[in-house]
């Protein structure tokens, strides 16, 4: 279990960083083999402004489908009047898939 126990504790460091505020609020990603979810969280009030999943685009989890992902989130962030957020990687490389959602939620209109 040693992986597992490194995962959470990179988890938890990049969380004690990470901190979303009304202004400003977190967007965190989850990523496995069958899916990728995107959630934006104000963590002042506890509450999901926003969040798109490859399973609502009926989209595979990869490179293609991270992209479309990003540009969702970006676009249902632009509907809620979100334009700028803290990008949490949780626990995950900033590499590949993930890297691909935030440089398409860049594209769409974020700024973080």
């Amino acid at each position: 279990m040693p992986k597992m126990k490194n995962r959470l504790s990179r988890k938890r460091r990049i969380r004690a960083r990470v901190q979303g505020t009304t202004q400003k609020p977190r967007m965190t990603v989850y990523r496995s083999l069958t899916q990728m979810t995107a959630q934006i969280i104000d963590d002042t009030s506890g509450k999901t402004i926003a969040s798109a999943s490859t399973k609502e685009l009926k989209a595979k989890p990869n490179a293609a489908g991270a992209k479309k992902l990003g540009a969702l989130i970006a676009k249902k962030a632009k509907d809620a009047g979100i334009s700028a957020v803290v990008f949490d990687r949780n626990a995950y490389a900033y590499h590949g898939r993930v890297q691909i959602l935030a440089d398409a939620a860049r594209e769409g209109g974020l700024t973080f």
